[in-house]
């Protein structure tokens, strides 16, 4: 299930690409997931057989989540599958695509990745392991994903976007899929729309 990194914080947009796939190959060595994380399990297994057989009459998948259930699920995929400079992750949805995430990063591992990603002036504040809040506006158009930064910060602390979206890029291509998150970004499983309400993420293939 290599394609759950978009879908689990695609939908998050941010630095936490999660793999289920990887998680699915994983899960013989792991406790039995959760209530919730066997819900997106089934959901991911669901998508991925509707993509292998487009066009049957039953290849049609309509999902809806809510905040909790994508967060509950991210935390067991973490166990299962840690992620390259990513801690923690929670996603909040919105209105009109959307997002704030929550994301525990380690600073000290981005910085040894390249050093002088982060600027001298937040290096006494960015470092170890630190929750930033990220907001994004995500975009689906033409089965590919696209996302704005719209505004960042660590604790009362504005951050630059660029800084974070430096970031992002960087996290995101130290994990196994190498993920670019510069360009727009393949929805997986076949996936033609997501949108996002109040406290719920839906979309469809």
């Amino acid at each position: 299930m290599k394609k759950l990194a978009l879908f689990s914080l695609l939908l998050a947009a941010s630095v936490s690409v999660y793999s289920a796939e990887t998680i699915a190959g994983s899960t013989a060595a792991a406790p039995a997931p959760p209530p919730t994380a066997a819900k997106m399990l089934d959901l991911f297994d669901r998508l991925h057989n509707a993509e292998e057989h487009k066009g049957d009459a039953d290849s049609n998948v309509h999902f809806r989540l809510t905040d909790n259930e994508v967060n509950d699920y991210m935390r067991y995929a973490l166990k299962t599958t840690p992620r390259p400079g990513i801690e923690s992750v929670s996603v909040k949805f919105f209105p009109k695509e959307y997002v704030s995430t929550f994301t525990k990063v380690d600073f000290d591992a981005i910085e040894k990745w390249k050093p002088g990603t982060i600027p001298v002036v937040l290096r006494p504040f960015l470092k170890g392991h630190k929750t930033i809040l990220v907001d994004f506006r995500i975009k689906a158009h033409d089965a590919n994903l696209t996302f704005t930064v719209e505004k960042a910060r660590y604790d009362d602390m504005m951050l630059p976007a660029y800084f974070v979206e430096k970031v992002i890029q960087l996290v995101a291509a130290r994990q196994p899929e190498k993920y670019d998150t510069s360009k727009p970004i393949p929805l997986p499983f076949g996936l033609a729309d997501i949108t996002t309400g109040e406290k719920l993420v839906q979309g469809h293939n």
